[in-house]
């Protein structure tokens, strides 16, 4: 950074301008491996100048090895660390209020908004950091980004994504397919594998919130289905009894496995 003075006699004035240096950090998914470029070049920068998050870039200026590549925005942040977010179309720094459900701010209580400094989603030269990542690969090799694998540390939680990702049908058990690492802290104390926990995916679907939610709803259409067909005769008198025993009665027809319950 250069730093020029001026002074009137009463002020000084202080002038810092900053010289176009930025960071360019580029991921490549394939590999898991991640590259951060420094550059000064104002040329090289220019490139990214006036783009958009989401926006693909070619690589050719960055030097000869990066013919062919593909690069998208991905984010970035300034020289204060605000972050840039999608959607805000400028390139300076806004406050916006935040609530819940929203990108970068997570709700502390229900109900709370806040107001946060964000950057815009338009590149310019205030920024420090900007991310990239390679969309297509070009004929030479990155040392470092694409010469080199990053084994994968964590591995999926759902079952839905392990079965995607292991091509796994609903007869196959996910537990046997979990990631396991080891942990470098409990690794004297506890010798075994950390991995997630499956205890509720071994539980039958009855036993869950979700199976009970649909049981009960279906129970209840059920019942509304059958009272409609077969409606009995009661006086206003009787209504209360008359309906305990009737959804008892109904309860006894539409499901199998009632007679089994204790009353």
């Amino acid at each position: 950074a250069v730093v020029s003075t001026q002074s009137t006699g009463r002020f000084l004035y202080v002038y810092r301008c900053c010289t176009a240096t930025m960071k360019l950090n580029i991921a490549y998914p394939a590999t898991g491996c991640q590259k951060l470029l420094k550059i000064d070049d104002e040329k090289i920068l220019s490139l990214f100048y006036d783009k958009r998050i989401g926006q693909e870039v070619p690589a050719d200026r960055l030097g000869d090895e990066w013919k062919g590549y593909i690069l998208r925005i991905s984010g970035g942040n300034d020289l204060q660390g605000f972050c840039m977010m999608q959607g805000v179309l400028t390139n300076t720094r806004v406050r916006l209020l935040f609530r819940d459900g929203m990108p970068n701010y997570k709700e502390r209580r229900n109900g709370v908004r806040k107001r946060k400094s964000v950057r815009g989603c338009i590149v310019d030269s205030q920024l420090s950091v900007l991310d990239l990542v390679v969309m297509r690969k070009g004929d030479a090799e990155i040392p470092g980004l694409t010469d080199t694998t990053q084994p994968r540390r964590l591995g999926p939680k759902r079952v839905g994504k392990i079965r995607k990702l292991f091509n796994l049908s609903k007869e196959d058990d996910v537990r046997q397919y979990v990631v396991h690492r080891h942990s470098p802290r409990r690794r004297e104390r506890n010798p075994d594998l950390k991995h997630p926990r499956f205890s509720a995916w071994s539980r039958p679907l009855g036993f869950s919130a979700r199976g009970k939610f649909w049981h009960l709803r279906g129970r209840d259409q059920r019942r509304t289905k059958y009272r409609l067909q077969n409606t009995p005769s009661s006086s206003p008198k009787d209504k209360g009894k008359s309906d305990k025993l009737f959804f008892l009665v109904a309860d006894l027809a539409t499901e199998p496995r009632l007679h089994l319950l204790k009353f």
